[in-house]
């Protein structure tokens, strides 16, 4: 069976496994979790030819630093443009690469993006809370938090030596600048100015970010009846306006429910990018009706499905690689004048 063992030597915050969610149990009070960044989640599980919702470790802009204490396995980094080095050897952010005993992995931020995920060619051996391991950070139920001198351990890893070397990354990964919403559903609580400063005027995110979501700096929303509603269902992309006017957008631990009035809600397909911000990035929301809403959503599915399966082709070993290669285009002769031999 073999196991590959490492250490985290150097741990941000925010750091934890996460599968693909835990998903049907919002009526018993229990959030999906799952990562910040959908897309580039799976995106890391199929380089390796892993079913997309295995677990993975989800990585904040603190970054960390893990050794290989044992064993050997290929992993894959993707998410945001960080910094990937391989045993001092810098890297290009979206790859995959193999660990061997005492190779050292470092992940740290880069130019953009807020999070990342490193997976493995194999069974990371956490927790499981509710038949997952996506781990809800507020209570730490599930795979569970990591921090400095964690051990890691992958059951039964692999080395997949021909899907070595960086990832194409799609045109519809990265931070998002402006977002598609769908107005409502309590849009009628709100002045009329209110709604046209939210759709005309730029945001700003704010340090209060976390995986329950995102508070923005931005034009005050001001109601006009009432701020209380009765407790609703809240969904992940749910932008709430508290009664200081400042509007907040729910992320992937959300609770379930909520009585602020939600003046819009993040499209599906949008929300991935927008979790990508850091503070101080500037935020726009863009109006689509429903109808629009779902073409959008469709053709984005289409468009990560067709992704998904492009993403883990073997690119072949060492040998065939070099093959391919035209290595001998700059070959001239040691003598010039035995050039018509």
């Amino acid at each position: 069976m073999g196991e590959a063992r490492l250490t985290l030597r150097r741990c941000g915050p925010l750091v934890s496994y996460q599968d693909g969610g835990r998903f049907g149990m919002a009526r018993f009070g229990v959030p999906a979790s799952g990562p910040m960044d959908r897309l580039a989640h799976a995106a890391a599980q199929k380089a390796l030819g892993c079913p997309a919702g295995a677990t993975a470790i989800e990585i904040s802009m603190g970054g960390l630093e893990l050794v290989c204490e044992s064993g050997e396995v290929s992993c894959s980094v993707t998410g945001g443009q960080f910094q990937v080095v391989h045993s001092g050897a810098l890297t290009q952010s979206w790859c995959v690469r193999t660990l061997r005993a005492g190779d050292v992995l470092a992940v740290r931020p880069g130019r953009w993006g807020s999070w990342a995920y490193l997976a493995f060619a194999g069974e990371l051996i956490c927790e499981q809370w509710a038949g997952h391991t996506a781990t809800h950070w507020p209570s730490g139920f599930g795979g569970g938090r990591l921090s400095v001198g964690a051990e890691i351990v992958v059951r039964t890893p692999r080395v997949a030596e021909e899907l070595e070397g960086s990832l194409p990354v799609p045109d519809f990964a990265g931070a998002r600048a402006v977002a598609r919403v769908v107005l409502g559903p309590q849009t009628a609580q709100f002045e009329a100015a209110s709604i046209d400063a939210y759709l005309r005027e730029s945001f700003a995110v704010t340090t209060a970010y976390d995986r329950m979501g995102m508070r923005l700096a931005g034009p005050t929303l001001s109601l006009k009846n009432a701020l209380s509603i009765p407790s609703e269902p809240v969904v992940r992309g749910s932008v709430q306006v508290g009664g200081d006017g400042v509007a907040s957008v729910l992320l992937a631990d959300h609770q379930t429910t909520g009585g602020y009035p939600k003046i819009a809600t993040v499209l599906s397909s949008d929300i991935d990018g927008l979790a990508q911000l850091r503070a101080q990035d500037q935020l726009r929301f863009q109006a689509v009706d429903a109808g629009a809403a779902i073409g959008l959503v469709r053709a984005h599915a289409r468009a990560t499905s067709q992704y998904l399966q492009q993403v883990g082709i073997p690119r072949g070993n060492l040998p065939d690689r070099l093959m391919l290669q035209n290595l001998i285009s700059g070959m001239v002769w040691a003598n010039p004048e035995s050039s018509s031999e």
